[in-house]
């Protein structure tokens, strides 16, 4: 695929003007033959830095798979499908993921598709099945190799790599230096590029603060801290990051009792809530996400403020991706971490100053947004104009009073101005969308 047919893209819908040092030296390296091996850290646009040369690399639609991109969850793989799509709309693409109905895997997968984003055991799975064949497959793409590489996936990788055996092209991605490389990746002469002494660049992007918190027990510490961050009337999208479920679910429910619109997201919870929570934070209408290091990578979140550590990451590569969430690509962000009295602090922290907080003071500001369900999405032929007209001209709202809409397999989620949510259920509770009722609600 020539550049100038998917770089415009990049421009009007991604609203990149111009791309970074290391997508550009990615896009050089493309043409040199050999495989390449990307080390850079959280939220420089690593994304895009293998999605540009892999389409590059890429010939016209030729009914066979040509490319195959691998991550080790399924967060990750809709976020790269999803840019995929955006920037190379004349592929086609398909999203292999566990927590998604086989059912609707194969109905994607009976016209061949161009690309294939996978987590490796549902690619497995599928080939196995004689769903999907590998065999024509010419570019291999792995994402957070560090992840897919580790033990727990390996035995799948093996397979799927023997199942790869017309692979001329590999590259690797992770934001972590590895030891050692399998040899059933067979890699050919790779070129490293290796963007980790970047790192002081983020960092300097970074402000670290040390909150202490009065007991062991951190929740009314947490919630005059929040209290802190208050911008006016508007809550900023912050990230509080624990060590357990248990604890998340704590947490949530603590925030949730003092009126912090809040969500919650580990590892416990199943694939269609683990969605609406990570819709219901970028959309706005939740600007507080409670989560365990599931949510330290791999999730398109955008614009987080603010990075809490309740609990302190047990490892430097924890520490390094959950501050990761913030301050990315060229924006500023705030981390705080609550320490507890006699709590030690690893030597991989270092604070830029001590935060005092008031503590009797609680949050107060509740975000403009709710969010509202609708039981039916994409394979219902729904799509965001559709929604979004439905709202205006059967709703009534005007289109300010509309925010993100996001439409998912079998269901989408719309913010819309938290003042008018009750009014626009009770409206709509009659009307058809498309010729139809559908089952609209406020979301839990």
């Amino acid at each position: 695929m020539k550049e100038k047919e998917f770089l415009p893209l990049v421009s009007e819908r991604l609203g990149i003007e111009e791309l970074n040092p290391m997508q550009k030296k990615m896009m050089e390296s493309a043409s040199g033959g050999k495989d390449i091996i990307l080390l850079s850290p959280t939220g420089t646009g690593k994304t895009l830095a293998f999605v540009l040369p892999m389409l590059k690399l890429m010939k016209a639609p030729t009914g066979r798979v040509q490319c195959v991109v691998i991550a080790p969850s399924r967060e990750l793989v809709l976020q790269i499908s999803g840019v995929i799509r955006t920037v190379a709309p004349g592929f086609k693409t398909v999203a292999l993921y566990g927590g998604h109905k086989v059912e609707d895997e194969e109905n994607s997968l009976r016209i061949v598709p161009d690309i294939v984003v996978a987590t490796p055991g549902r690619l497995l799975d599928h080939a196995k099945r004689r769903n999907v064949d590998l065999l024509p497959c010419r570019l291999l793409v792995l994402d957070e190799f560090d992840k897919t590489l580790e033990l727990g996936f390996e035995e799948d990788m093996s397979k799927i790599c023997s199942r790869l055996k017309n692979v001329s092209r590999t590259i690797l991605t992770s934001a972590t230096r590895a030891d050692s490389l399998p040899d059933f990746l067979r890699l050919e002469s790779a070129r490293t590029l290796d963007f980790l002494g970047s790192e002081g660049n983020v960092r300097s992007r970074m402000r670290v603060h040390r909150v202490d918190a009065d007991g062991k027990d951190k929740l009314d510490s947490l919630a005059s801290l929040l209290a802190a961050l208050e911008k006016g009337s508007v809550p900023e999208r912050t990230i509080v990051f624990v060590n357990h479920r248990e604890s998340a679910e704590r947490v949530a429910q603590y925030l949730r009792s003092q009126k912090v619109d809040c969500v919650l997201y580990h590892g416990a919870l199943d694939q269609t809530e683990r969605e609406k929570a990570i819709a219901r934070f970028n959309n706005g209408s939740r600007p507080v996400l409670v989560a365990t290091d599931l949510a330290a990578r791999g999730l398109d979140i955008e614009h987080v403020a603010n990075v809490i550590h309740y609990h302190a990451p047990l490892t430097v590569e924890a520490w390094t991706h959950r501050n990761g969430r913030t301050a990315r690509v060229d924006r500023q962000g705030d981390i705080y971490l609550l320490v507890g009295p006699d709590e030690d602090i690893k030597e991989f922290v270092d604070f830029d100053d001590t935060l005092h907080t008031d503590p009797t003071a609680r949050p107060s500001a509740r975000s403009e947004w709710e969010t509202l369900h609708i039981a039916e999405g994409r394979k219902e032929k729904l799509s965001k104009g559709d929604i979004a007209g439905f709202l205006i001209k059967e709703g009534g709202l005007a289109p300010e009073e509309i925010g993100k809409i996001d439409v998912m397999d079998h269901y989408s989620l719309v913010a819309v101005a938290r003042k008018q949510a009750a009014g626009v259920v009770e409206r709509l509770a009659d009307a058809k969308l498309k010729g139809r009722k559908r089952r609209l609600r406020i979301a839990d």
